[in-house]
Formats: C-alpha cells, structure tokens, sequence
C-alpha cells in the first residue's frame, strides 16, 4: 500500500509449466556472476504491485537479477488449468527454481511468503535456494481467515479490496470448467473462509477450508527449514499475526525480526515527502550479508 509505482528496464518471459499451464515472469536482467533474487507477490498481487517493484529497483542498483514470478491468473491472462495459485502451492517455485544457474535467493510477501516457507520446509528443490526472506508470512492461516471475516475497519476494507477480484477470476474460471465450480454458491459468499472452502480447497484437493489452513499454514513447517531465511514481521499485523511456533528458535537457520509497528507489507518510515521503504531495504541489506558468509 502506498508504494511507488517505478519504470524499470523489465522484460517479460512466458514458462509453460509441467502440468500443462503457463506462468508469466517479469525480469530485470543483472550482471554475470551475480546473484538471481526470485520474487513471489501477495494475494491478489502482481509484479506490478510496489512491494515487488521496490524490490525490483534494488536489486537493479546492485546489478543483481530480479525475477517476478507472476502467479496463475496474476499476470493480466487468465490461467489454462481450473486451479491459480494458494498460500501453500509451491510447483511452479519448485520447477522454476531447478532451470536457474548461479546463485539463487527468493522473497516472498504475504501470501507469497507462505507460499516460499512450505516450499522452503517441504521441497527437495529448496536446496538450489541460498537464502530467503519472508515478509509479512501468515503463520496460521485460519487466523488470518478470522480475522479478515471480522467486522472490523481494516479488515473490511482488506476484504473489499481482494474478494471481488478473486470471485470475479472464480466465475469467469466456471465459464470454461463448470463442473469445478458452485456457481451460486460463489457469487453469494461474502466471506475468504467460504470461498477458501468454495474454490480454494476444492481445487487444491483439501477436504475443507479447515483442512487446507491446517496443511498449509508456514508456521508449523519452519521446524523444518534448511535454508537460512528472515522472517520478517510486525507485531500489530493483524491480517497475518506473527503467531511464531515456541521452538522456532531452535531451528538456527532462522532470522527473525519482528517489529512492534509495521502492519502488513507496510514498514514505511520517513515522511510523506521523503518516505523510507524498511522492509525492503532490510531484506535486500539482510541479502547482501547472508549469501556472503
């Protein structure tokens, strides 16, 4: 939110996928030699969305390689398969990643960064990462779900912004797959818990909304991470609360750091005249000092 929307030398490459669709990356080419950052967007994003067009920007000025791994159906096109993306779907991370050469890192934001923690803790193809950041990672997605199907300001305002988008991309979807999809059901549902259960659970093969936020929230995964990662989060997130499992410190290749302000994917310091973006520039400063030691 809030952040600038920037022109940058970006090139756009389509990759067919294995099991028959296409993913669209947004590319912002670096110097031989040095690192390849892999971006990951949040619900409903995009690369064109600021968060990802800052970091894009910063990895320019370190002539470093940025790619924007657009999610199905986030790229302007509708996607070829029934199902897009959700917050525990990491094929197109895990292949994609085994095609890069170098050294290779990944961010992820929000859902993006849940999306990198399951594949961090879960994938064999992890290995080919050296380093990771998770910004603004809902650890426990049914809470997360709660929440945004509160009555609360914020929470309304976070549900008027992505629903319409996601039931709009879900019915067009039911053109073309009717049999995928509970029309009237999803036209009529006001609330993410119901249209995880609708759509997203469906799709991705989980027997309810309660079961696919069970298997895919990051939070009881990160036991299990191999890669050194930062795990970046505030403490008055309240669409995705930095509910940390109590043991996450024994796992020594965690970072984490988490701020009392910050909000989700906000961080913005400075002034209005001169605002300073904080989460980036940490993952990127964080970045430079992990794949050097």
């Amino acid at each position: 939110m809030g952040r600038p929307k920037l022109s940058l030398p970006l090139r756009r490459e389509r990759r067919d996928t294995p099991d028959g669709d296409f993913v669209d990356l947004d590319i912002v080419d670096g110097d031989k030699g040095k690192p390849t950052v892999v971006l990951l967007h949040g619900l409903e994003g995009s690369s064109a969305s600021g968060y990802m067009q800052l970091m894009l920007r910063g990895l320019h000025a370190r002539g470093w390689t940025g790619i924007a791994l657009n999610a199905r159906a986030c790229s302007g096109e509708p996607n070829r398969q029934p199902a897009s993306y959700s917050s525990g779907d990491y094929r197109d991370l895990s292949w994609f990643t085994r095609t890069l050469e170098g050294t290779v890192c990944a961010v992820g934001f929000s859902l993006g960064a849940s999306v990198l923690l399951n594949f961090l803790a879960k994938e064999e193809a992890a290995s080919r990462v050296s380093a990771a950041v998770a910004v603004s990672a809902p650890y426990d997605l049914a809470l997360g779900a709660k929440y945004l199907d509160s009555n609360s300001f914020i929470a309304r305002r976070y549900l008027a912004h992505f629903l319409p988008t996601m039931k709009a991309k879900a019915l067009t979807k039911a053109q073309q797959f009717p049999d995928a999809f509970d029309v009237p059901a999803i036209t009529a549902t006001t609330r993410i818990r119901d249209f995880d259960h609708l759509v997203t659970a469906r799709l991705f093969g989980f027997a309810s909304a309660e079961d696919y936020y069970a298997k895919c929230s990051a939070g009881p995964q990160l036991a299990n991470v191999k890669t050194r990662t930062l795990l970046l989060s505030a403490a008055d997130d309240v669409i995705a609360p930095p509910r940390l499992p109590g043991d996450v410190g024994s796992n020594s290749m965690l970072d984490v750091l988490l701020t009392k302000k910050g909000g989700h994917v906000g961080f913005v310091g400075g002034h209005a005249w001169n605002p300073k973006f904080w989460a980036e520039e940490t993952a990127l400063a964080w970045l430079d000092k992990a794949i050097q030691t």
